[in-house]
């Protein structure tokens, strides 16, 4: 679920610092309002929505006043078809401003005049982000990638916090406090963390490798596009 999470992340915030790097209307408003929750501490973030998602509570009382009945809703953390999207929504909401900052750092660094030669030669929005915004930033989105995925490896506060693990929500990291904490199993804790470690390790050289593979097959088709 959190590994789905951090891609949706990654796509709102390449969107999000994309749109906003060009300095749109109210953007230094909203480049405030969208990195402002990662500011938040994690364990306040988990109690903010734990009292939003309650039953009867802030998003039901917000979906009554559209109109939706109350007995029609969900319950938001004790349904297990829905509970584990309904945190990785909560982390996404978190994280995602923290991606988008860097991603307008990257975009800032961007040569303005390759945007004006693409204009002239007739490029829209699309072509730009594609051919000139996308190839410039890869090293920052490989650097989000990670950050992302390593993280969505060991989510602990919201899922702690807002369900202590329960109805089918455990992470890995919930799951090792557990172990250590409550059944005092704390060599089985330990070894877990080592897993861990050595998982995210992995997702790291496998990233490192794939960005060394595109960048030489740009450098490649670039020498044959001067021949």
């Amino acid at each position: 679920y959190y590994m789905v999470g951090s891609v949706v992340q990654l796509a709102l915030a390449l969107l999000f610092a994309t749109i906003l790097s060009f300095n749109p209307k109210g953007g230094n408003f909203f480049r405030g309002a969208l990195y402002f929750p990662s500011l938040v501490c994690g364990i306040a973030v988990g109690f903010i929505f734990k009292y939003f998602y309650t039953h009867g509570f802030v998003l039901d009382s917000i979906l009554g006043l559209l109109g939706i009945p109350e007995d029609m809703l969900p319950f938001w953390l004790k349904d297990i078809r829905i509970n584990n999207w309904v945190l990785v929504a909560s982390s996404i909401w978190r994280y995602m401003g923290q991606n988008m900052v860097l991603f307008i750092g990257a975009i800032a660094s961007v040569d303005k005049t390759q945007y004006e030669a693409a204009a002239i030669d007739g490029a829209n929005a699309w072509h730009r982000f594609r051919y000139i915004i996308l190839p410039s930033i890869r090293t920052i989105v490989v650097l989000n990638m990670i950050l992302a995925i390593s993280g969505s490896l060991s989510v602990f506060e919201i899922p702690y916090v807002i369900t202590d693990g329960g109805f089918g929500t455990s992470t890995y990291f919930v799951l090792m406090d557990k172990l250590a904490h409550a059944n005092q199993k704390v060599g089985l804790a330990s070894a877990m963390a080592v897993v861990l470690l050595v998982l995210i390790l992995l997702v790291s050289a496998v990233q490192k490798l794939a960005e060394k593979k595109l960048d030489s097959g740009v450098r490649t088709s670039k020498r044959r596009a001067r021949k």
